[in-house]
């Protein structure tokens, strides 16, 4: 069997958006699978008494992130617009993935909201603007919505951010290994599929 990678985002988090628009080529070059688990990360900073994200808390933090991610997204010819409001509320979107993911079109709905938050500028918790994104990949996004809003894929993305907070995930994108080898944000993703390839 192929080795796997787990890929651990949160829609909201900068540095996932290049490494989503960068994992499908990379793994499948490597020959490793990936499973995609978005989560929340609020939960996380929470327990660490954080009321949003540090890159907020700490301003010349977030002045460099903000034009490191510039700088990446330039290098990778990725089209970036800095959001107005930051951190956006992913949960919707985290949900709609959850449904996504056990079918066909997950995946893809992933890079399309990444893209529609980083890329466009849109407000990921306007149930139009994901709307817009299920239909253009097709998809009725009447069943998705009332499926996304179920109490099963709630208690699933509930299960989901405690797996990652009982994994000591604090941050997105991460990437944990079969063997339980942690890495940390887009720079370490070449770094976590070699692991998962060759455990070391």
């Amino acid at each position: 069997m192929a080795p796997v990678l787990d890929f651990w985002l949160d829609f909201a988090s900068t540095y996932s958006y290049p490494a989503m628009m960068r994992m499908a080529s990379l793994a499948q070059a490597g020959g490793i699978g990936v499973r995609y688990r978005p989560f929340l990360l609020g939960p996380p900073f929470k327990a660490q008494s954080w009321e949003t994200s540090p890159f907020n808390l700490y301003v010349a933090k977030g002045r460099n992130m903000w034009r490191d991610l510039e700088r990446l997204c330039s290098d990778l010819n990725l089209p970036f617009r800095r959001p107005e409001l930051f951190p956006q509320n992913s949960l919707l979107a985290a949900r709609v993935a959850l449904v996504g993911l056990r079918v066909t079109w997950g995946e893809e709905f992933c890079r399309a909201v990444f893209r529609a938050e980083f890329a466009e500028g849109r407000q990921l918790d306007d149930a139009g603007v994901v709307g817009d994104i299920l239909a253009a990949l097709n998809v009725a996004s009447g069943p998705v919505l009332e499926s996304a809003r179920s109490d099963e894929i709630k208690a699933a993305l509930r299960q989901q951010t405690s797996e990652a907070q009982w994994l000591g995930i604090d941050g997105a994108s991460s990437f944990t290994t079969a063997d339980g080898e942690l890495f940390w944000s887009n720079n370490r993703l070449e770094r976590a599929l070699a692991w998962a390839r060759d455990g070391r």
